[in-house]
């Protein structure tokens, strides 16, 4: 909109200057003394063009989410007898949220402690028949067969044993799936299954969320991402880098920005979009904002690095493309198509178009045209100055105009009742 206004009023400038020229013509034509003046020099901020590092002021589009959201599942089969917690509620890591016929379970552990202890008194039994055996075979009293049979029934004892102890830790895991717990700490949902109804392993029951901390994954241009680990360097961490959440809707409101850290930067580029994956966790530890709300991530600190660069207001719109103007050795202004690149703030970055050392315009492109002469007014680098105080001098001028047009439709109004007046007489 700012380039659009800048080139409308730099055409009527021109417009007027042409129709100015073409009175002159009439004049010589029709035999009036009348010499040609060239326009007095025009006062506007101009700079010499160098190569410089532009901050980035860019923000990337991605989806809140919880990098510990977990999803309970039932993992034993039976009636889901009680529930603990309501929905909505904040759970702590393991609470009891569940109880599935844990007697039933119960009782199946008591049953392989039995089954463990049987299997141990066999042990003990075939333990003692095989050093008797030993000895017998040692005063030739018993065959070698039967030394070697006693052998292999103790080896038998203690594998019931082994069984028998793994079958009863696979009770003691099945008694505590009986009593569903909170892996981690956050918000529950709703329940899926009624108290009453009957699970199986693999039934969904609910889902925690944690609210703090929250994580988004958004996609880098290879360009910017090609710059952020440039400017990491070789020691560079991505945690160096903070960024900034702003959520749509919650603007001015508690809540509405969120700070943290970049903590992973992809080392490759996706083949089909040319990007690459970046993440960023923020700490949330009000619950303010939710997971699944969509957001924007801005980047702090992130820079294209030694690039040519104007400050926006100074680029217009041309019959062959964006334009800029530059100073020849007589300080008069010369149009220069230009390749733009990035927005940064209020800077433009140029890709094609100017050399280091150029004089370029730098103010406020209206009342400029090919060959004026210019007159060079002192930039202090400061774009963003630059820019509001050339929408004060367009919004000020604007109030005039239309205070002008009020003025001169109300004389007019003032003039037509007069004659009203004089033609009732």
């Amino acid at each position: 909109m700012k380039k659009m206004i800048h080139s409308t009023r730099a055409s009527l400038v021109t417009l007027i200057a042409a129709l100015a020229l073409a009175a002159c013509g009439q004049d010589q034509t029709q035999g009036a003394p009348a010499q040609q003046q060239e326009a007095p020099p025009h006062a506007v901020e101009v700079a010499e063009v160098v190569r410089q590092d532009i901050p980035l002021n860019k923000s990337y589009p991605s989806l809140l989410r919880s990098d510990s959201e977990v999803t309970l599942v039932a993992r034993v089969s039976g009636f889901l007898e009680e529930r603990h917690f309501e929905a909505g509620q904040l759970v702590e890591q393991g609470d009891r949220l569940y109880t599935i016929e844990p007697d039933l379970y119960q009782a199946t552990v008591n049953q392989r402690e039995a089954d463990l202890q049987s299997a141990r008194a066999e042990q003990a039994r075939a333990q003692r028949d095989a050093q008797r055996f030993e000895q017998l075979l040692s005063q030739n009293s018993v065959s070698r067969q039967q030394y070697d049979q006693a052998l292999a029934e103790q080896r038998v004892a203690q594998a019931s044993v082994a069984q028998a102890e793994a079958a009863l830790t696979s009770a003691n895991l099945d008694l505590g799936y009986a009593n569903v717990t909170a892996p981690v700490s956050g918000m529950i949902s709703l329940s899926q299954i009624n108290v009453g109804n009957l699970v199986s392993p693999g039934s969904e029951l609910a889902t925690i969320t944690p609210l703090d901390p929250l994580e988004v994954r958004f996609q880098l241009p290879q360009r910017d991402a090609f710059e952020l680990r440039r400017q990491l360097g070789e020691g560079g961490n991505a945690s160096d880098i903070s960024a900034n959440l702003t959520i749509p809707g919650l603007s001015g409101s508690s809540g509405s920005e969120l700070v943290g850290q970049l903590n992973f930067l992809g080392s490759r580029v996706d083949a089909g979009t040319s990007t690459v994956q970046a993440s960023a966790s923020f700490a949330n530890p009000d619950g303010a904002v939710l997971p699944g709300q969509f957001v924007r991530v801005r980047l702090e600190g992130l820079k294209r690095f030694n690039v040519i660069a104007v400050p926006e207001i100074a680029v217009t719109q041309g019959l062959m493309g964006p334009r800029v103007f530059v100073l020849d050795e007589e300080s008069k202004a010369r149009e220069r198509t230009v390749q733009l690149g990035d927005v940064a703030g209020p800077w433009q970055i140029i890709v094609d178009g100017l050399e280091e050392g150029e004089r370029v315009v730098v103010g406020d492109p209206a009342g400029v045209e090919p060959g004026r002469i210019i007159e060079p007014k002192r930039f202090d680098g400061n774009a963003e100055q630059l820019v509001e105080s050339v929408e004060q001098a367009e919004t000020q001028e604007q109030q005039a105009q239309a205070e002008a047009a009020a003025a001169m439709t109300e004389d007019a109004g003032d003039m037509s009742a007069d004659e009203g007046e004089e033609g009732a007489q």
